[in-house]
């Protein structure tokens, strides 16, 4: 079964759909098609670095197809939202389960494509801040820039913008943005 973009839908209604969807307040998301060349660079490479700073510290990291839920009551046996981020870092492992993660995990990133864009700097922000989600990274590989995101007291502060020149930095990680762009 596959849903109507314009219909609003339940969990129930998400875990009968084939492909890969993602449920925020009501409204499905196709995820296809497949990323670019260009995002799955930038996917591997930066995942390649936060793995190898985060896991030494007990946190781990996934990337998409992999499941986070948010529930409005904390009642993860009934999440109103379900989204695919495309790399997460999970310092509480509590969180984790075989389905995915249950609620913030401590960053998340997305890579933009012209189809997702709205919804990544849009709804996805939305959700992510009213969440609690602590770090919110927006790439951008045809832009070649970095928003960043941090959560202070609830809400997202002012954006930082990195170009490709800069440096992504988070807890003592200090990421050269041009290592982890294509130049394709």
């Amino acid at each position: 079964m596959k849903p109507e973009l314009n219909q609003r839908y339940s969990m129930n209604d998400w875990a009968q759909w084939t492909g890969q969807w993602e449920l925020i307040d009501g409204k499905a998301y196709n995820m296809t098609p497949a990323p670019s060349s260009n995002h799955q660079y930038c996917v591997t490479r930066l995942s390649a670095q936060l793995l190898h700073f985060y896991l030494p510290r007990g946190c781990e990291v996934f990337v998409a197809p992999f499941d986070v839920y948010f529930s409005e009551s904390d009642d993860y046996a009934h999440p109103e939202h379900v989204v695919q981020p495309d790399i997460v870092v999970i310092c509480n492992r509590k969180r984790i389960d075989k389905k995915g993660c249950f609620g913030a995990p401590n960053l998340v990133i997305e890579v933009i494509s012209p189809s997702t864009a709205i919804k990544d700097y849009n709804t996805k922000y939305q959700l992510y801040e009213r969440f609690g989600v602590e770090e919110y990274w927006i790439i951008d590989p045809v832009g070649r820039a970095v928003t960043k995101l941090s959560l202070h007291e609830g809400q997202y502060t002012d954006p930082v913008i990195i170009e490709a020149d800069g440096f992504l930095e988070h807890g003592g990680l200090n990421i050269p943005l041009a290592s982890i762009l294509s130049n394709y």
